[in-house]
């Protein structure tokens, strides 16, 4: 990755009319009805803009929308990229740093996420609060990081406080239920063992997942306030495991992500 490559997908997205947009979201597996809140939206496919990756899961539509959301200009990126699927770090998080140079000041983050705390059911969100990186890797470790930013990054509070109180109130007010816990990021995109689930329960972890901490680095390397939430789609109890029906799945984040736009949508107008 150089400055020359980001320079000119940013321009790219500027010639489309991609104009000083405020807030970038990152829409998770089978979470994609945010897109349907965008007023005046203007698309750019992936495999259209220079230098980006292109998703490849079918859950993914790949592409960048611009547009306004509760009076703000908004990115929303509608497919992300995962390890799993052959990317490397760089990879995945290239689009946060092509929306941190089109002028985001906030970084929103969603993902679909099996429950490791007993307490949490599927159809539940979970404010991610902090998170453990089993990627194997940064997106960091590269040898001209310097150019982009520190490198050397403070991960003490890598989620917004700010940001996580307002959630709060919003889902307070809404009357919508919300878990706070610790994310665990893992490579894919085989599910987890028994005995995995068992460890990462030990380690601390309340959900478990196959992105969003790549995304989240890089953000706290450009110095961008991040918020991110978990749809909990299903339970991963290792004593009582059902065989995996991504179906299912799909249709639980389906059901649940009303409920999440209504959170984004709320903080976005308060921001």
């Amino acid at each position: 990755m150089t400055k020359k490559q980001l320079d000119e997908s940013v321009a790219y997205l500027k010639n489309k009319g991609f104009d000083d947009p405020e807030i970038g979201i990152v829409l998770g597996t089978g979470l994609g009805q945010l897109v349907n809140e965008i007023e005046d939206p203007i698309e750019a496919h992936y495999n259209q803009i220079p230098y980006f990756p292109l998703a490849t899961v079918e859950f993914h539509t790949g592409k960048l929308i611009y547009g306004t959301i509760a009076d703000k200009k908004v990115v929303v990126m509608q497919g992300r990229f995962h390890l799993y699927e052959g990317y490397d770090f760089l990879d995945v998080t290239y689009p946060v740093r092509v929306m941190n140079q089109l002028g985001i000041k906030k970084l929103f983050v969603s993902n679909a996420a099996g429950a490791l705390n007993l307490n949490f059911r599927k159809g539940e969100i979970m404010l991610i609060e902090d998170h453990i990186n089993l990627q194997g890797g940064s997106p960091l470790a590269f040898k001209n990081v310097a150019e982009f930013g520190d490198r050397f990054v403070d991960m003490m509070e890598p989620y917004d406080i700010g940001m996580r109180k307002k959630i709060e109130e919003i889902a307070k007010n809404e009357g919508i239920d919300i878990q706070k816990g610790v994310y665990v990021s893992v490579v894919g995109p085989q599910l987890e063992t028994k005995a995995e689930y068992r460890m990462l329960k030990i380690m601390g972890a309340d959900a478990v997942g196959m992105s969003t901490v790549p995304e989240v680095i890089v953000a706290n390397h450009l110095k961008l306030p991040v918020m991110a939430v978990s749809v909990l789609t299903d339970e991963c109890d290792p004593d009582n495991l059902q065989p995996i029906n991504i179906q299912e799945i799909i249709e639980i984040a389906g059901k649940t992500e009303p409920k999440m736009v209504r959170l984004f949508k709320e903080l976005i107008h308060q921001l």
